[in-house]
Parts: C-alpha cells; structure tokens; sequence
C-alpha cells in the first residue's frame, strides 16, 4: 500500500479526534479562560511564570514530551507485528487515551493550584498513596535522567558534528529568553534571531565537529549532568521556555520535511502489513499482540511521563486556560504525527523485514534504523538528511533531560519538605550520575516500559477520582484508565515469570514492587469512586 494513503488517513482521525472528541473532553475538564492560572496566582519568577504567548508554552511542552521513545517503539513494534496493528494502536491511543491522558493531568494541575500529580494524588487519596506514588516516580525520573544523559553523550560521541548546534543552542536560548522578557522584543523578531543563529550553528557544526578524544563519553556524561543540574535551578523564562520553544521549531522543521519528503517519494510500504503473531498468549517464548504491543509503542500512544510534563512544569507556566487544550491534547496529536513518521520511514526504506532487524540488532539499532528512513524519505537534503535527523532525535533527548531533572526536584522537594533548590537538584543529580556511569541502568531498564505505562493508567484513574468530586462524567478518563492498567498489569506479569526463569532477583523485586503498586492505588481510588457513586444515587 502507498504511504500517502496511510498518512493521510491518519490525518483526518487526529482532525476529527481534535475537532469533536478533544472539544468534549474540554468541557468536561471545566476549562474557563476567566479564571486566573496559577502561572500568576503563584508567580515566583523560577517556576511560576506565565508564558508570554502560548506557542512558547507548546514548544516547551512538545518538545520535553517527545523523547526518542515515540520514534524508538513503533519502530520495534512494526519489527514484530507489522504497521497496521501498529498505526490503529497510535491512532486510537492518541486520541481516546493519551489525549485525554495529558489535556486531564494538565487541567487536573491548574485546578490544583500547579501542584504535581504526586502531590494531587494526596488530595484525592491520602498521604501513604502519596508517598508511594511519590517514590515510584521518582525513581522512575531518576533512571530517565541516568538514561537519557548517556544516550544524549554517545549521539555526541557517535556523531561530533551535532555538539555545536545541540549545546550552542543553550546560549542562545538565553538570549533569546533575554529579548522576550527582559528587553520585550516583539516575539517574531526574537523568534527569527535565534532560528538563524540555530541554522548557523547547524552549518557550523558539520564543518567543525568537537571530538574530545578517548574519555569523550564520560567527560560528555560530566558536562550534561553540570547543564541538568543549572537548567533546573535557572528561572524557566531565562532558560527552559527559549530552549524548549526553539528545539520545538527544530523537532517541527524535522517533522515538516519529512511529511514533505513523503509527499515528493510517496514510498511504498515494504514491509509485511500483519506479522502472524498471536493476538492474546500467556506464553512469554510468545510476543502476542495484546499486551505486548501497547507496552512497546508506549509514549507513541500513551506515556505517563507526560502526565509529570504537564503537572511539573507546563500547569505553572500557563498564561491562559483556552490554551490548554492546544497544548495538552494537542502536542500529544503532533507527538502522534512523529511516531507514524518514524513507521513510515522505516517501512519505505527496508525492502524486507530481515534487513530491518538486521539493523535493529546488530548495526546501530532503532536510531540508526530511523536514520535510513529519514535519509531515504528526504533525497533532496543530500548528506545534510542524516545530520538533521540525528541533531532532531538529540533535540528531543536534552529537553526531556533538563524538564525530567526540574521535575524530579519538585517532587523530591514535595516529599522531603526541602526547600534549597540545590540541595533537592543534587539528590536527583548524584544518583542518576552514578546509574549512567559505566551503564548501570541497563540493570533496571527493561522495567521502565511497564512502569510508564502504569503510572499514565493511574494517573487516568486519579483524574477520574478528581472529575467525580466535581460531579463530572468520568466514563472517558475511567475507562481508558482500566484498559491500561489491565494492560500494564499482564505485561508486568509475564515480566515477573520471566525473571523468575531466568533468576533475575533485582528486576523480579523491581516488578512486583510495580504490582503492588498497580493494585494499591487503584484499590484506593475504586474505593472513593464507590463511595462517591452511592452519595451521589442517595
């Protein structure tokens, strides 16, 4: 089947799912563009404070939600089940689950004075729900920040030419952060300075690539964990709005050139459409599609990582509640949009499925074999197609670097009681530095999927609890939160009998500590949505 004609079906679902669904989910959420947001209600000139227009705002939450998984996991996903199963679970997540996932956590937030899930999880449930909730996820932000710190340092390793754009760009966010708010230059004016000193860097970057020599990765992993730990610290409009909101035209251009690639090579689709894989099994030899492939595909579809994104940082920087649903449901589209571009990549440019995991295997793995998409897909960009890809795919990793670090001290701040921004910063800093070096989560990592995704079903479930005690519908948030949480809890069961064949004590405990937690929280929740139902019927 030609691509075009995936695409642009794809296309007409996310216009529909926005034009209609989105707009129900809003009035559901209460959103009213009157009432103060707490971007001004709490304005502190560090964490709170109102973005001076909302694209600003959608730049740095686009660009901090789309990490490398959305171009990462449908790639795998297409490798074991084929791209129809793969682009209906994008679709239909995005719109009916992580959608309503992301705009609810955002709302959920604002409504709560910008406090973060975690602490609106003691609200709504009680301090022990709280603590544990509060523990897991930060354990969770923990090991991204470890992760994508390394991956961040061995792209700059693997390719010097994307040093100077990728790190260059911190400066001249800054600039720009200085023309909007302390100069007040007008927005397209500072907008258009710092896209050409980013497009210069970008030419500069391929005629002197930084090399540091044998003990790069680690001296790479230092200097990120240095630029962590400043960037959150640093007042948001000095730094992580200007950064975010540049990146995003960076991950957009990326984004644009694609689709537009596609429009000029309108590939076919080589690769098999329905890999015969079993739809439900409960043998782990088996990869069956259920629940397998929505565990896989992850922040493509559904991410509870958002939900941090949205609560964290973008619920304190809101000028206005009728951007929300721009921002919140939205981004989560666009992110959509990204992950059937990376499938489509993959499928026009791999004559068979052997050669693809090939490359998945044993030369350069998903990011390599999106690369040859993206090169295949955009002919007209010549040598400079891969160094845009790699340089976008690198954008997406040190957003989510420095927005995860932020947020982990909120949340460390939150449990601690500790109200020294440096002190909270370290106690995230110096655990993740140790986890990324020598690669120590490795260890953990194939837990993080399944934690990802149970922590967006909770989050769903803890929504649902909210619109309750305001009387709201809760069937579009309760629902998708059970279909998730019983997808996250069979995927966590057939991890826990594996590590238990294979003897793998650290991820066994890691695992069924995630299903204790899978229960307790909801056993909590279904308890007041019970209560609830029967005051409401008396």
């Amino acid at each position: 089947m030609n691509s075009i004609i995936i695409v642009t079906g794809v296309f007409i679902l996310f216009i529909l799912g926005y034009r209609f669904y989105a707009l129900k989910i809003e009035k559901i959420l209460d959103v009213n563009p009157q009432r103060k947001t707490p971007a001004y209600e709490k304005s502190d000139g560090v964490d709170f404070v109102p973005a001076r227009h909302w694209t600003i705002l959608f730049g740095h939450h686009f660009s901090s939600i789309a990490g490398a998984a959305p171009i990462i996991g449908p790639i795998i996903a297409v490798s074991i089940w084929g791209w129809v199963p793969s682009v209906l679970w994008i679709v239909l997540g995005c719109i009916f689950l992580g959608g309503v996932h992301d705009f609810g956590a955002l709302m959920c937030s604002v409504h709560h004075k910008g406090s973060t899930i975690a602490e609106i999880v003691k609200y709504i449930l009680s301090d022990k729900a709280k603590l544990i909730f509060s523990v897991f996820v930060l354990l969770a932000l923990i090991l991204v920040v470890a992760v994508f710190a390394f991956f961040c340092a061995k792209t700059f390793v693997a390719d010097p030419k994307i040093v100077l754009p990728s790190l260059g760009l911190i400066p001249v966010a800054i600039f720009v952060g200085w023309l909007l708010y302390k100069v007040k230059v007008n927005q397209i004016i500072a907008t258009f300075c710092g896209l050409f000193l980013l497009f210069l860097l970008l030419i500069l970057g391929n005629y002197f690539p930084i090399n540091l020599g044998k003990a790069s990765l680690k001296i790479w992993m230092i200097i990120l964990f240095i630029y962590a730990f400043f960037a959150s610290i640093t007042p948001v409009n000095i730094l992580l709005q200007p950064r975010d909101y540049l990146s995003s035209f960076l991950l957009l251009t990326g984004l644009f050139l694609g689709y537009l690639g596609l429009l000029i090579t309108h590939p076919e689709m080589k690769l098999p459409s329905f890999i015969n894989q079993k739809i439900i099994s409960f043998n782990t030899e088996a990869n069956p599609l259920w629940p397998m492939l929505m565990v896989t595909i992850a922040c493509g579809a559904i991410s509870g990582f958002h939900s941090l994104i949205a609560s964290g940082t973008t619920s304190k920087q809101l000028p206005n509640e009728r951007y929300a649903k721009r921002i919140g449901y939205g981004a989560m589209l666009l992110e959509g949009a990204l992950a059937v571009l990376a499938l489509v990549c993959v499928c026009g440019a791999f004559k068979s499925l052997s050669n693809l995991k090939e490359v998945l295997a044993h030369k350069g793995g998903p990011i390599q074999a999106f690369g040859i998409g993206f090169q295949n897909l955009v002919p007209f960009l010549g040598k400079f197609g891969s160094l845009i890809a790699v340089t976008v795919l690198n954008a997406f990793i040190l957003t989510t670097l420095d927005t995860a670090t932020r947020i982990s001290r909120y949340i460390t701040e939150e449990l601690t009681g500790i109200k020294n921004h440096i002190i909270s910063t370290l106690i995230v800093i110096i655990p993740a530095l140790w986890l990324s070096w020598g690669g120590k989560w490795k260890l953990i990592w194939p837990t993080f999927g399944a934690s990802n995704q149970l922590v967006a079903s909770l989050v769903l479930i803890i929504i649902s609890c909210w619109l309750l005690s305001k009387n709201k519908c809760i069937n579009y948030t309760l629902i998708p939160g059970i279909l998730m949480l019983i997808t996250t809890i069979m995927a966590l069961i057939r991890q826990t009998i594996i590590y238990i064949k294979n003897q793998n004590y650290l991820l066994l405990t890691i695992s069924v500590c995630m299903l204790i937690l899978a229960l307790y929280i909801p056993l909590s929740a279904f308890k007041i949505i019970i209560r609830r139902k029967r005051q409401l019927n008396f």
